[in-house]
């Protein structure tokens, strides 16, 4: 008999950054998997793609929404549209981010702080404060279970020169999957954690371009290459599945082998 639990067909993946890098590896994984598949970026055009993309992989729906998640309403907004045309939201992948970097810490102003908060903490906080509404309303009426996702970085456990404001997020975006895990797993919810390390998406181009880069640091890569965005399917779909039902509050380190070597 073959192993389920990974068909997706009939659950609902919601993912913020979805039309680009590491959300749309994800989402290429899910899709193909059969989730119907719900993506929130603020470029139409990318979104656009995504969608044609996307809807040649498996027999779920995808549609797509410009969404900023800076703003709080309009992720309240945009949840409770997803919803309804949706029907449900299964698992939340709250991907979308930004790195904002200073020559220095001493010279980090306040609005590059800001500027990572915003999207990194803040956007990820009301994403995944809107989601686990809607699942526990769910788990009240008799249909218990979800899965709360956070893409982090290894900078939150390693130290991030030059990028305290990023790193900060992430390690804080950690902090609150850990406590997700625990008030919400009476609903059927897990919670857990993505850490990406050197992966070749618009984030990292600096590095991807730099002969320094390519010939000081990513030989330091056991894999000894780049990361792609296709290399985290497979996580996503197994913390998507029915398959991670009993793994919460945990931090998945997705980087070729980088930080233990």
């Amino acid at each position: 008999m073959t192993y389920a639990p990974f068909d997706l067909t009939g659950k609902v993946a919601l993912i913020t950054g979805g039309n680009r890098g590491i959300g749309l590896g994800m989402a290429r994984a899910l899709a193909a998997s059969n989730a119907s598949i719900a993506i929130w970026g603020r470029k139409q055009a990318a979104n656009d793609a995504a969608i044609t993309e996307l809807s040649a992989l498996g027999v779920g729906d995808v549609k797509a929404w410009s969404v900023d998640v800076s703003d709080e309403l309009a992720v309240t907004q945009a949840t409770a549209e997803t919803i309804s045309s949706m029907g449900r939201i299964d698992s939340c992948f709250a991907n979308a981010g930004v790195g904002f970097g200073a020559r220095s810490f001493a010279e980090m102003d306040t609005e590059t702080w800001r500027k990572n908060m915003s999207v990194n903490l803040d956007g990820a906080f009301w994403t995944m404060r809107e989601t686990v509404k809607h699942i526990t309303a769910r788990a009240n009426d008799g249909d218990p279970g979800g899965s709360i996702i956070g893409v982090a970085s290894l900078a939150a456990i390693e130290g991030a020169a030059r990028n305290q404001a990023y790193a900060a997020t992430k390690g804080g975006l950690i902090s609150m999957l850990k406590g997700i895990a625990v008030e919400t797993a009476r609903y059927g919810i897990r919670a857990n954690a993505i850490l990406p390390g050197w992966i070749a998406t618009d984030m990292t181009a600096a590095g991807q371009e730099s002969d320094v880069f390519n010939s000081k640091v990513i030989p330091r890569v056991p894999v000894r290459r780049w990361g792609q965005p296709d290399d985290f399917g497979g996580i996503a779909v197994y913390l998507a599945s029915d398959a991670s039902t009993y793994h919460t509050g945990g931090t998945f380190v997705v980087d070729g082998g980088y930080s233990i070597f």
